[in-house]
């Protein structure tokens, strides 16, 4: 491990407590109590989860992970918020740290990835300040203890890049001696009234259910939902499409405003599983 990169926390005691108890304390309390075998989405082979400072969204990604069965490995996908680096980049080798220890990225899954996707480009810089992908780890290394990942964070790329990627996925997810989850990193509407995100935020999210990413796509421009995540979310819906998935659970909703935020200014957080073969349509 000396030798090794390690990606340092950007956001730990601003996003979430830096403080590895009071972390933990946090996400117990997001997280809830175990999910009982019943609860837990056994098929479950996709995510869309927030990433906005705990206290605002920590609840959304918390009913989300409870649900989620352990994976060996989890692709993480983000986006480049400050457009830094390579627009669609991947890291290979090394950790990520958090208060909660240090989390090894898959290096055997990130080199079937860029075989796959021959536009990924392993760039650290691009993943050095995004806080996207970072409050995600924390949550899994609470609710899973033992795993990989591969980070990819997605700039000011096109829709057929986005398709292509998630093409890529698709196939490497296909071949891969592994299970792999797939994460997509997104916040919905921003900055709206509460009862205008709301509605806005309805619109993409049935565009996400129905697996539609021509059509999430076109709904955000038409109606100008400020979804950050939307990179991530269409790579995703063209991969598990091309997996097999049949079913999809909108597990929360909330906007900053339930959090106490303000009501004419808010930011919307879903989370959503995305189930596959053999799921209860």
């Amino acid at each position: 491990m000396e030798s090794s990169v390690v990606r340092t926390p950007a956001v730990a005691g601003q996003f979430y407590p830096s403080n590895r108890e009071a972390l933990t304390k946090v996400l117990e309390n997001y997280l809830g109590p175990k999910a009982p075998p019943a609860e837990v989405v056994c098929d479950a082979i996709a995510c869309v989860v927030p990433h906005a400072g705990y206290m605002y969204s920590g609840r959304v990604a918390g009913a989300v992970y409870r649900r989620l069965p352990p994976s060996a490995s989890y692709l993480i996908l983000c986006p480049n918020h400050f457009g830094n680096g390579q627009p669609l980049a991947i890291m290979s080798r090394g950790y990520w740290q958090t208060p909660l220890g240090l989390a090894p990225l898959d290096g055997a899954l990130a080199e079937t990835l860029r075989q796959n996707c021959v536009e990924l480009t392993e760039d650290a810089e691009a993943h050095s300040e995004e806080h996207s992908l970072e409050v995600q780890i924390p949550f899994l290394q609470q609710q899973v203890g033992n795993f990989s990942f591969v980070p990819v964070a997605i700039g000011a790329v096109g829709y057929e890049s986005l398709v292509e990627l998630g093409q890529g996925i698709a196939k490497t997810l296909k071949s891969f001696s592994k299970q792999v989850l797939i994460i997509a990193s997104s916040d919905m509407n921003h900055y709206e009234p509460d009862s205008i995100t709301r509605s806005k935020d309805r619109k993409a999210i049935d565009r996400i259910v129905a697996f539609d990413p021509a059509g999430l796509y076109d709904v955000l421009r038409r109606e100008k939902i400020t979804m950050c995540g939307y990179g991530p979310a269409i790579a995703m819906l063209t991969a598990v499409r091309e997996l097999g998935a049949r079913a999809a659970l909108l597990e929360k909703y909330a906007t900053s405003a339930d959090a106490g935020g303000n009501r004419n200014s808010v930011v919307g957080y879903a989370g959503i599983i995305i189930r596959g073969p053999g799921s209860a349509v």
